[in-house]
Parts: structure tokens; sequence; C-alpha cells
């Protein structure tokens, strides 16, 4: 049996579809969701009056627990900032191996991953072993596959037993964006600056082209280090991961770091002045030259 710890958004769905690449049944955990439309054949929905906001270690130990009852082969998880820190936590709980950011498993007795690393520019095949195989699937690498129409779900309540110490750390509150903002891990269009914006004002056009497109804008790294956008709006490594269906990249030069944030975007058109950037090679499409004069003709011609 194939263990699979589901929290709410889209990247729960890549981990389902590599679980069941390993073998039936597949049984989920869940948080903040009802269980149903997940395409298993049993979900555990963790009820618990102390766990209505992220808990990472209470998260963990509602996970060893079942693990600990159900024996499953493996578990896999979404390689999201939770995922992650949830599966961190069960590996050193278990003394499991966790073989993180994975693109592909080929199961058998090791499994055969291969996943990514070094922020994505290098792929590693490794084997994993153990009495539980601990797995995240990197975000934007698996197709998404949504239950069919007729699926049925088993669903039992799931309490776990936690003590003081697992809700020492907890989300105490929310800053939620203004409302009919779009989200970077959401929008099916991108808008992103990059040095060569030149300041916080330059982005007025993107913000323009963005509302036009509906989509949202994102930055590189040192736009967020120069204080021109706020770190949520950063795209890359230490950032956000997008996977529009375009991403239009301004003014930006294309370092690996910013690479690992939006290579999984169906397509790429950059704008910029220097046809030798890293960017261009990437992009799918390029309009060479200066992006003060580019994106405000664009924006005039989408108006009209």
């Amino acid at each position: 049996m194939i263990l699979v710890l589901v929290e709410p958004g889209e990247l729960s769905f890549e981990a389902l579809a590599l679980a069941r690449r390993l073998g039936e049944p597949v049984e989920a955990l869940v948080f903040g969701a009802d269980g149903a439309g997940l395409g298993v054949s049993k979900a555990y929905v963790v009820e618990h009056e102390r766990l209505d906001a992220y808990a990472p270690e209470a998260w963990a130990a509602a996970l060893v627990e079942l693990v600990e009852r159900l024996q499953p082969e493996a578990v896999v998880a979404a390689g999201s900032d939770r995922g992650q820190e949830v599966m961190a936590h069960v590996a050193a709980r278990l003394d499991a191996p966790l073989a993180a950011n994975c693109v592909d498993v080929q199961p058998g007795n090791p499994y055969v991953v291969t996943r990514q690393r070094w922020g994505g520019s290098l792929l590693e095949e490794a084997r994993l072993s153990g009495a539980v195989k601990l797995l995240t699937v990197a975000p934007h690498t698996i197709a998404a596959e949504a239950a069919g129409d007729g699926a049925t779900v088993t669903v039992e309540p799931f309490t776990p037993s936690l003590g003081e110490d697992d809700l020492r750390v907890r989300v105490a509150r929310r800053e939620e964006p203004e409302a009919g903002t779009v989200s970077l891990a959401e929008a099916r269009v991108v808008v992103g600056g990059g040095r060569g914006v030149g300041s916080a004002e330059g982005f007025a056009v993107l913000e323009e082209l963005a509302q036009l497109l509906g989509g949202a804008v994102g930055g590189s790294r040192v736009v967020t280090n120069l204080g021109w956008r706020p770190h949520h709006d950063q795209v890359g490594q230490t950032g956000a991961r997008i996977a529009p269906d375009l991403y239009i990249a301004c003014g930006i030069s294309g370092a690996i770091q910013h690479i690992v944030g939006c290579k999984a975007a169906k397509r790429i058109l950059a704008i910029n002045s220097d046809r030798n950037a890293p960017i261009v090679a990437r992009a799918d499409y390029a309009v060479i030259g200066d992006l003060h004069e580019i994106l405000p003709a664009l924006v005039a011609e989408l108006r009209r």
C-alpha cells in the first residue's frame, strides 16, 4: 500500500499521480479537505480541534502515527514548502530514508528514483530502500491526474494523538492578498521583471500588462533584494516556482537560480536588450530591444 500526504492545492494531485505508479492500493492522509475526488481507495481525514492551522511537527506526528498503524510500503508528498518540511520531520522520527524532489520513480526493491539536485540543474539517479520509503515530488514535473467521474473514496475520520511539543510551532495569522489579486502559483500568465526594469516605479507598466492579460507580476532575486518588489513576488530557487502558460521575462538576465523557478512555464517570452543573455537562450520567443519602449507599445496594442 502507498500512503500519500494530501494538503490543499494542486501539487498534492501530482504526488497522487506518482504514487499510482508505485502500485495499488493508494490511500491518503488528508489535511484541510474532505477527501473527495482524490482517486484513492481510502482517505483518512484529520479531525483535531488544535489543527485548524498548519503545524509542521503536529502534521508529522499524525503521519507517523498512521504509518506505524498501516505499515505502508512508501509515503509520498508534494514537494511544496509544507510537504518538504513535514516529510523531513517524519524521516527523523522514523529514522527512514527520504528522497526529495523526485521527478520519476521505478518501483522495485530497491526503488530507483530520479530526482532534482542543485536547484534543478542536475538530475541524480539513486536507489531507495527501507521498511518504509519516503518521497517528495518536485513541483510541476509530473502531470496531475484528476479522479474519474465515477471514482468513490472511503472516508475515515482520523484524530491523531498529539502532545504539547507537537504544537510548539503553528501558523498564528495569515496575511491574505488583496481581493482580485492573482497569485503567482495560480496565474496562467506571469510578467516578470529584473534589474533591467530600472526601479520600483518601472514595474507600473509590467503591472498594467499583467492586468490586461489576467496575470500576475513576479520578479528576480535582485529585484526583491533592492526592495523594488516584496519577497513573495520573487520567482526562483529561493522564491516561487511557477508553471504558467506564458512567462514574459522583462529585463531578466536568466541566472540558473531564476530558471529553476520558471522552467515549468509552457512558453517563455524574453524581452531583453542583450541577445546573449541566458534567458534568451532558454526562451521560446525573444524580443531584443529596450523594454521601456517595447512594453508601452505592447500595452497600447492590447488596449487597442
